[in-house]
């Protein structure tokens, strides 16, 4: 079996003759969390957009376990074991903490989202549900409507929901965007809980919580990859360095 969880070759994408990501070659190690970085408009929403199948490339393979799924869609790919978050916070504002969860484990199980059926049959789902949310810091916070939580509850509530899915493979899209720092440090701790035996792909704009979470790091710049090791080769590259403007000549403190 491959070491690698997630494989591309070659991966590029191109808009009415404008490339976004042009030959990416990425491979993210199993049992690992690998980050995705780069300055505003390096291509990371792009490349992102193509390894979770919201975008077909335009050229280019992507393996998941050795699985060629170039051609895959979103929900097949999900059914294989592959799970992405958003940027924005995605739950069901009018529906519980807990029913949010339990919408989740009902479709992991192949069911449709029947919230209309029994209290009986629905609560089936409770104890799984309570026990992601617990998982994941959210106790006593089951029956508050998801809409009325505070933004930092959000996240952790689509990290649940997420988990729910029973993925092998997480892909985080900025999962700390727009946290008060009160929240970075728990939900970036609940990040690294979820990727013990599972593999974690992130990209991420906060550079303390990808030098403490990030096994491997990954640095985009104009749709191609111009570094990749651990925090502080990466950190240190002069390449690095100017693309950022500086932004990453020192090390983090963290």
């Amino acid at each position: 079996m491959t070491v690698y969880a997630l494989e591309t070759s070659g991966l590029t994408k191109q808009f009415a003759g404008f490339t976004a990501v042009s030959d990416v070659g990425l491979r993210v190690r199993r049992h690992t969390i690998h980050g995705l970085i780069g300055p505003n408009g390096a291509g990371k929403s792009t490349c992102f957009n193509l390894l979770t199948k919201f975008l077909a490339p335009t050229r280019g393979t992507i393996l998941y376990e050795g699985a060629d799924i170039s051609r895959a869609g979103p929900a097949e790919v999900a059914r294989m074991g592959l799970a992405r978050s958003f940027q924005i916070s995605a739950v069901f504002p009018h529906l519980t903490a807990l029913e949010n969860v339990r919408a989740a484990l009902q479709r992991r199980r192949g069911e449709s989202f029947d919230f209309w059926r029994s209290d009986r049959i629905l609560k089936r789902y409770d104890a799984d549900a309570r026990a992601l949310m617990a998982e994941v810091g959210l106790t006593g916070w089951e029956e508050t409507l998801a809409g009325e939580m505070p933004y930092g509850r959000k996240r952790a509530l689509e990290l649940a929901t997420t988990l729910a899915l029973a993925p092998k493979m997480l892909l985080l899209d900025e999962p700390l965007a727009g946290l008060g720092q009160e929240d970075v440090g728990r939900i970036a701790a609940l990040i690294k809980r979820a990727a013990e035996g599972r593999t974690v792909l992130m990209v991420e704009h906060n550079l303390n919580v990808v030098a403490s979470l990030c096994d491997v790091i990954t640095v985009l710049t104009r749709g191609k990859i111009l570094a990749e090791g651990d925090y502080a080769a990466v950190s240190a590259n002069p390449a690095v360095q100017q693309a950022y403007l500086g932004e990453m000549a020192e090390p983090a403190h963290v």
